[in-house]
């Protein structure tokens, strides 16, 4: 298989752990880092002991799911930054930025902007309209079981590219800082992650998550602070020093390569901003809290930890091209801007070792590590939910299953969708996956978004438009990611590409509302004027959550 162009490694670094560390020049495996090994093993114990803690309290599919929507909000806020802050929020963006400057601070932007929609126009629905998966909102006045089949779909696909993505990132981390095999990384991930779900359910991943998050945070910012000291504190002096030592001067602070392709820049932002309303994992944390109140206050919290994380990379990145690219100990020949050590990706953990010595590695590499474990499992139980609550439980039994069957089956689908993910892992070691973000947020954007915001706000939804919509978007998004440069040059070989764009979501998305609009409008069915007529009791229930309580079972 043919790697990735610099360009498409670059692109996809930001959105998953993966693309931190799969793709990357590194020639050979870093010596162990005893450090880092102890500190995982720290944390593993940690987590396990959380895990113990919240089996005793997970007793119901409500506990299993949604921690007994008994979380608050800023626990929330902090379980979603540490569900969307994932090992490349540390190690790719701060790459990003040391390669790209400006142009890496605008991507970092990017993955940011879509807070406002989640904060603004569906925290406090989700809240009040959803019980378990965000099916449930979307088939509240539609006919459930087919619309469960379209969200358990794109939930799934969505859940299974992220998982890939995860493992492969987990692999490729551990073969480079822990002195581990990539298969042997892969199977502790898989194994780790069964148990956080199998056994704590939501409870159990809800902390693991916050405890990475707080660790994350704690860590990204002592290393600022630590890299900030080395210029006095002064922001400006840092920007000087950077343009002085980076090969493209002054460049570096205004819009080069990545931003030359004005339809794929669009593409790709409207992916990343309406992607993150679309992904399973992160709307399965909005009913984890006892009210809509607290789901807003989930995102203002969630927002505030991510956004200064963001920035704190930012900060990373500079210092960086100062303090790790002019070391020649950091770079394979010993010449500086050539291959770092490592792999391009490890600029975060060279900066932490010139900054705190191999302890501080070590800890940042348990927390990279870390990352991962909290993603994957949050991942697992939104894809396990799909499978048991909307499949299972209202697709086959039509809604007639007892807990312990919805229980056992929720089991079942965690272990299954666990061995898939270590063997996809496994399976996907040497080939470039950078496509797979595209994919992830294109879906996300084009068949789970559509019909979500469509089903909260306009009456005239129905069925059949919903399941048209949404399968437009899902359709054309795979179909446009396969035939692009990244796919269809890089991974399958051919000379060019069919679609000229990497990230669909400017096309598919629109083809999904549009597909939606049409056929909603032209539906006359028995099955339509039922879809509209039920419009009004769910703006009540959006708006004020009356009736959430029976049917939250709180």
């Amino acid at each position: 298989m043919k790697r990735a162009t610099t360009r498409s490694v670059a692109i996809g670094l930001a959105a998953s752990p993966a693309l931190a560390c799969a793709g990357t020049t590194a020639s050979a495996t870093q010596p162990i880092n005893l450090p880092a090994i102890a500190m995982f093993l720290l944390f593993v114990m940690v987590t396990l002991l959380i895990t113990w803690w919240a089996s005793r309290r997970t007793q119901s599919t409500h506990d299993f799911y949604t921690a007994g929507g008994g979380i608050s909000g800023l626990q929330n806020g902090l379980a979603i930054a540490g569900d969307y802050m994932s090992a490349s929020t540390l190690l790719g963006l701060s790459s990003l930025v040391f390669a790209k400057g400006y142009d890496g601070f605008i991507y970092v932007t990017g993955f940011f902007v879509g807070w406002p929609v989640l904060t603004f126009l569906m925290a406090e629905r989700l809240r009040n309209l959803g019980r378990y998966t965000f099916a449930d909102i979307v088939s509240f006045r539609l006919d459930q079981r087919r619309i469960r089949v379209l969200a358990a779909c794109g939930s799934l696909t969505v859940v299974c590219c992220y998982l890939l993505l995860q493992m492969v990132g987990a692999g490729q981390l551990i073969k480079l800082l822990f002195g581990l095999d990539y298969s042997v990384a892969v199977v502790v991930v898989g194994v780790l992650m069964l148990v956080y779900v199998v056994f704590g359910g939501m409870l159990a991943t809800t902390w693991v998550q916050i405890t990475k998050a707080v660790l994350l945070l704690v860590g990204g910012t002592t290393l600022m602070l630590l890299a900030l000291a080395e210029f006095g504190f002064s922001l400006e002096t840092l920007a000087r020093r950077a343009v002085e030592v980076h090969a493209g001067g002054w460049s570096i602070m205004g819009p080069g390569s990545m931003l030359s392709n004005p339809l794929n820049v669009a593409s790709m932002a409207l992916g990343l901003v309406f992607g993150l309303a679309g992904l399973p994992h992160i709307l399965m944390r909005f009913f984890t809290v006892p009210n809509a109140r607290e789901a807003r206050k989930s995102v203002f919290y969630a927002s505030g930890f991510i956004g200064f994380f963001f920035l704190v990379v930012c900060v990373l990145g500079f210092a960086a091209i100062v303090i790790v690219g002019t070391e020649p100990r950091y770079f394979v020949d010993g010449e500086p801007g050539g291959a770092l050590v490592g792999g391009g990706n490890m600029v975060a953990m060279h900066l932490a070792q010139a900054l705190g010595g191999n302890l501080f590695l070590g800890f940042l590499s348990a927390v990279a590590f870390a990352t991962i474990l909290a993603v994957v499992a949050g991942l697992t139980l939104a894809g396990a939910s799909a499978i048991s609550h909307d499949l299972y439980v209202t697709v086959l039994k039509g809604g007639k299953a007892s807990e312990a069957q919805e229980m056992r089956v929720s089991r079942m689908a965690v272990i299954g969708l666990g061995v898939i993910a270590i063997g996809l892992g496994i399976l996907f070691e040497d080939v470039n996956i950078t496509f797979l973000v595209a994919l992830t947020f294109g879906i996300a954007a084009s068949a789970n978004f559509p019909v979500l915001i469509m089903a909260m706000y306009w009456k005239g939804l129905t069925t059949r438009g919903a399941i048209c919509g949404g399968l437009a978007g899902l359709v054309s998004a795979l179909a446009l990611v396969v035939l692009s440069p990244t796919v269809w040059v890089t991974v399958l070989g051919h000379a060019e590409a069919v679609f000229p764009y990497d990230h669909p979501a400017l096309f598919s998305m629109p083809l999904a509302f549009v597909v939606l609009l049409v056929v909603s409008t032209l539906d006359r069915s028995a099955q339509a004027r039922l879809d509209r007529e039920g419009f009004d009791d769910q703006l009540v229930r959006a708006e004020t959550g009356l009736g959430m309580a029976s049917a939250s079972g709180h």
